[in-house]
């Protein structure tokens, strides 16, 4: 029986980086998906794995990001990256969001950095005050900025369980990425990965047993 509903945000409550990120690598004239080839490369220690665990800093994370991007032929700096990465509430995620509180408790897992607005990196006011809204709505959120670990280690979704006080068994987790999925799935937990808002959904409302829209 479900007892909680745990959500990224990047990419599931908003639109994907990965379109900001295509956009950016298009204005460069540099390969689509290379930041996320530069992201790929050595996961667990690199600009972006340290800068999300809040172990280098943002002028750091730039330089090193740069010099990553370099490596692999190509010309980009981590500013310019974290610039774009805030994406646009969705609001029929959001809408399904309410809809679980209300019987559920409900989480969000985010890997974020310290730049930007709270947790979904907002560069604007008005993106600040739209994620503020959605993040009122969670009764836990773990940032892997604030946390000091980020998805895909086991310990942020024990950690979510735990403050939520539910087992892994109890949960369901959506995320856009799969290499976050594998081991919420591994820990007992219901994985929905959320490459379409509508699909998505429609495998939540099955899980939870109720309309989400």
């Amino acid at each position: 029986m479900v007892k909680a509903v745990i959500w990224d945000f990047g990419g599931v409550l908003t639109s994907s980086p990965f379109e900001a990120f295509n956009r950016l690598e298009n204005d460069k004239g540099l390969p689509k998906d290379f930041i996320r080839k530069i992201n790929a490369t050595n996961p667990d220690t690199n600009a972006w794995a340290l800068f999300e665990r809040s172990e280098i800093s943002i002028e750091e994370f730039d330089a090193k990001f740069a010099e990553e991007a370099e490596a692999l032929g190509g010309n980009i700096r981590g500013r310019e990256v974290i610039d774009v990465i805030a994406g646009d509430v969705r609001p029929e995620m959001v809408e399904a969001l309410r809809r679980c509180k209300e019987r559920f408790k409900v989480g969000c897992i985010t890997n974020n950095v310290t730049a930007g607005e709270g947790a979904g990196m907002a560069r604007t006011a008005d993106k600040a005050a739209a994620v503020q809204e959605v993040m009122a709505l969670f009764d836990h959120i773990i940032e892997s900025s604030k946390a000091g670990m980020r998805k895909p280690d086991p310990r942020i979704y024990e950690m979510a369980c735990k403050e939520l006080g539910v087992s892994p068994a109890d949960c369901v987790y959506l995320d856009d990425l799969g290499i976050n999925l594998k081991p919420a799935k591994a820990l007992g937990m219901r994985t929905i990965k959320v490459l379409d808002a509508a699909k998505a959904l429609e495998e939540l409302e099955a899980a939870v047993g109720f309309p989400l829209r």
